[in-house]
């Protein structure tokens, strides 16, 4: 599970990891220019080196596999939480708090937004709400981080290890996969804090964290950095490791945990690159919403040092810079929740404003010249370390590619009675689309297969391969084979009876129905409607005997071209009735074979 994990992280965060890398080891680097060439003694450059970033790298990777694990355990429920309770903006913005804390995750909780609003199951103005809550539920992290517990990291990786490595049952590998992610964040903590102990005495790095008083130079530096690394999470918890040691004083890491609220919009703008305009609005938003946040407290840093030094904990016993660290991690993380859910209390009155200034700043773009401009709109990379939610989103993306194909059925049954060869043509370029779709989703689902995944994820994937190759299998039938049919009809120079047309009709109907409740079996889940399509092969056989009894009738017919309109008539006929096969095997995907209803 962890090679896997490694090397997914490797094929999706190496460009993060190599800046991040490179960063850190330039600040290494540049420690003993600023010591004088190393002059002053008692610091031990190369090992304090070694012990920041080390700890650095088990920090972040704890930080992650716990972030992963907990949306194994919780993010198909917390989807479920979310579609159903985000009916206003301020249940939107409780529920986009809760979610990302059980989740610890603003971008999947964006991600899973866009898609509720993209299928048109919310508004951009609800989704503000979401948006913003978001930020709160991204301090919970701060809050974990500056307990004291360090002593019980250790304990922590082995019982998680143990769980995760001994258990049979996923879920309890989960949790062990948690428990050991967060022994890991306490783990990293502990070693960064014992590195920057011979800092203490280092007067240029001290007068380095005086400056970060300066509210702007702070805010300036955590925005680039969590830039950088792309995780604010990991910068508050950095700059609460400093304040451990006593380097920096509350004011200071307040600007900082400001600086890394701007600096993770660099991640929500990355993200929402090639993406649908929804995604993009739902980033300015976020960086709108941010930004405007700390220009509107960078003004009362000093008061809110106050209050939360009041709400905090305090050590009246200890003295100088031993008590700076005994009570600033605590304040800094009751500063930074406090920050946002006052910004949330505040911006929330105005998300219909807001909705309207990012629709005008992203407007909805005009529609694409002819032609294939046709693309995945649900599939998004950001849900891939969650199989759940991506394998919801592949459903959504069914749906879409079935749109495509009930065109097709919509447009051919016209085109072979009584079309000319352009809008057969029509049609079967129509095929190209639901081929790029087809190879967009197969490929999404092979990403979803690197994942590690339930034995119950592992069956709704494997349902869902099938369901889509069924789905591609009725395009290419009617591209390859009926459209083929029109083109006989025409070239031989005959016409189809109003009676025939009339069978014809009645037959594709009929198979068009199984197709759309077969593809929105699949995209909803819905065992109802797939048994409903696996019970209409009584009438389609029925109708497909009718039929036949009045082709044999036309066979005897004194009619020009008889014996072609006879076997066009017929292919016609066992093509849709292949189509409907088709249809039928989807169907039959959602539902457990000892489950299955058919005679």
């Amino acid at each position: 599970m962890i090679i896997d994990k490694l090397i997914q992280n490797t094929e999706f965060n190496l460009k993060q990891s190599v800046i991040m890398l490179a960063g850190v080891l330039g600040m290494l680097l540049a420690l003993p220019v600023l010591a004088n060439g190393g002059a002053d003694a008692g610091i031990e450059w190369g090992v304090m080196g070694m012990k920041l970033f080390g700890g650095l790298a088990l920090f972040l990777f704890g930080m992650e596999q716990m972030a992963d694990a907990l949306k194994a355990v919780a993010g198909a429920r917390m989807k479920g939480i979310l579609a159903k309770l985000t009916t206003n903006r301020f249940m939107g913005a409780v529920t986009g708090a809760f979610v990302t804390a059980v989740i610890q995750s603003s971008s999947v909780t964006t991600v899973l937004v866009v898609g509720f609003i993209t299928a048109g199951l919310m508004s951009l103005s609800q989704s503000i709400g979401v948006i913003m809550g978001a930020n709160v539920g991204t301090t919970i992290t701060a809050q974990i981080v500056a307990f004291k517990v360090t002593k019980a990291a250790l304990l922590m990786i082995g019982v998680g290890f143990t769980m995760l490595f001994a258990s049979k049952q996923e879920k309890i590998k989960h949790y062990g996969a948690m428990l050991m992610g967060l022994g890991l964040v306490f783990f990293g903590m502990s070693i960064m804090s014992d590195g920057m102990k011979p800092l203490r005495t280092y007067q240029p790095f001290l007068d380095l964290m005086i400056s970060m008083e300066n509210p702007l130079v702070g805010i300036l530096v955590a925005a680039g950095f969590t830039g950088l690394i792309q995780s604010s999470s990991a910068t508050t918890g950095i700059v609460i490791v400093m304040a451990s040691q006593g380097f920096i004083t509350l004011p200071a890491g307040i600007a900082l945990a400001f600086g890394a609220n701007i600096g993770t919009c660099v991640t929500a703008m990355l993200a929402s690159i090639g993406k649908p305009r929804e995604a993009v609005r739902a980033a300015i938003v976020h960086v709108i919403f941010n930004v405007a946040g700390v220009v509107l407290w960078i003004m009362f840093i000093p008061q809110l040092a106050e209050v939360v030094t009041l709400i905090s904990p305090s050590h009246p016993e200890l003295s100088g810079i031993e008590r700076l660290g005994a009570e600033t991690p605590r304040q800094i993380a009751n500063a930074h929740t406090i920050f946002n859910i006052a910004n949330t209390l505040i911006f929330i009155w105005f998300t219909a404003q807001l909705a309207r200034l990012v629709e005008r700043l992203v407007p909805d773009r005009l529609l694409e010249e002819e032609g294939l401009a046709v693309s995945a709109k649900y599939l998004d990379d950001e849900l891939l370390s969650t199989p759940s939610l991506a394998l919801d989103r592949v459903r959504l993306e069914v749906l879409h590619m079935g749109e495509r194909v009930m065109e097709m059925l919509d447009r051919i049954m016209p085109a072979i009675l009584n079309g000319d060869h352009k809008s057969l043509d029509d049609v079967a370029m129509l095929d190209d689309e639901v081929d790029i779709l087809y190879e967009q989703i197969i490929d999404y689902l092979g990403k979803i297969s690197k994942q590690s995944m339930t034995d119950q994820q592992t069956e709704e994937f494997l349902s869902l391969m099938e369901a889509v190759g069924d789905l591609e299998n009725i395009g290419d039938t009617i591209e390859t084979n009926m459209v083929a049919l029109g083109h006989e009809r025409i070239d031989h120079g005959f016409s189809i009876s109003e009676p025939t047309k009339e069978v014809l009709s009645g037959f594709h109907k009929v198979v068009k129905k199984a197709v759309d409740g077969a593809v929105q079996s699949v995209s909803q889940l819905n065992t109802g409607v797939a048994q409903s399509v696996i019970a209409m092969k009584h009438e389609i056989n029925k109708m497909a005997e009718s039929a036949a009894v009045h082709q044999a009738s036309r066979l005897v017919a004194e009619e020009p071209n008889r014996i072609a309109a006879y076997t066009t008539e017929v292919d016609i006929i066992e093509k849709q009735k292949r189509i409907y096969y088709f249809a039928k095997r989807m169907a039959k995907s959602v539902i457990p074979p000892e489950e299955i209803k058919e005679d």
